[in-house]
């Protein structure tokens, strides 16, 4: 298992180094979220290669871990593309703080260690050589399988909106931002928690439970939501603080009436 780890470990080492560079070179470090998206594709694979587990078990595993991947890692890669070359807001801020390149070098590798940190989970179930699938391994991948359909639908909801003549300064209320103000960060975590579901009876199974929650920390106390809600404060000003006052920030729930 150990000789797994670390084989992922360096191919995400190099693969964040090259993104780095190519980042420093273009001047837009927003690159980084694409490799992180793309990171459990390319690892889950490695693990469902070296590992002795029951085929079926790492086939599933490693496709769902890749299909989840995929989607939000292209999705962050066009957005990121659309944008290109103004950089997103959070890595300006990190630019004045670290005018170093080498800082960000060593940003990348950390976040290249969260990244196998994250892919964990997958690398359990490739070792995991137990037969048939439990019920609560079932209830927890379907979780995870949900979670990706309702942040793919959040996704597009969102950029329908955007697409549309006048949106611009606007706020999207329909749909699942009717009852989330962040429905895609609520089905990220959402998909974690199902992964930590389905691996929790894997030995060593229940340390992925630092899964969820270093994705809720990142969501709702670092990068997510805070960062998301000052930019949008800024934007889109007194509308955005209705939004507030109606709207769940997280988890989606019936809207309140506005504060007067």
């Amino acid at each position: 298992m150990m000789l797994s780890f670390l084989a992922a470990w360096g191919l995400a080492a190099v693969a964040f180094a090259l993104v780095w560079a190519v980042s420093m070179k273009i001047r837009n470090y927003g690159f980084l979220d694409v490799i992180w998206s793309y990171a459990v594709a390319l690892i889950a694979p490695i693990y469902a290669l070296l590992g002795p587990g029951d085929f079926t078990r790492k086939l599933l595993y490693c496709g769902l871990g890749t299909l989840w991947s995929l989607r939000l890692g292209s999705y962050i890669f066009l957005r990121v593309l659309r944008h290109h070359p103004k950089e997103d807001i959070r890595y300006e801020t990190l630019r004045q703080r670290w005018p170093s390149p080498g800082m960000f070098l060593a940003f990348f590798q950390l976040q290249a260690l969260i990244a196998v940190i994250f892919s964990g989970p997958f690398l359990l179930a490739s070792w995991n050589t137990a037969g048939p699938f439990t019920l609560v391994e079932f209830a927890g991948l379907a979780v995870a399988v949900i979670s990706i359909g309702g942040e793919s639908l959040a996704d597009r909801q969102m950029a329908r909106f955007k697409s549309e003549p006048g949106s611009h300064g606007k706020v999207c209320e329909s749909g699942l931002w009717r009852y989330s103000r962040h429905p895609n960060y609520f089905f990220e975590f959402l998909f974690w928690v199902g992964i930590f579901v389905a691996s929790v009876n894997t030995p060593w199974g229940w340390i992925t439970i630092i899964c969820p929650l270093l994705m809720y920390h990142f969501l709702t106390k670092v990068t997510g939501i805070p960062l998301t809600e000052e930019y949008a404060l800024k934007s889109k000003g007194g509308e955005y603080q209705r939004y507030q006052q109606t709207t769940s920030a997280f988890v989606p729930w019936f809207r309140r009436n506005p504060q007067t």
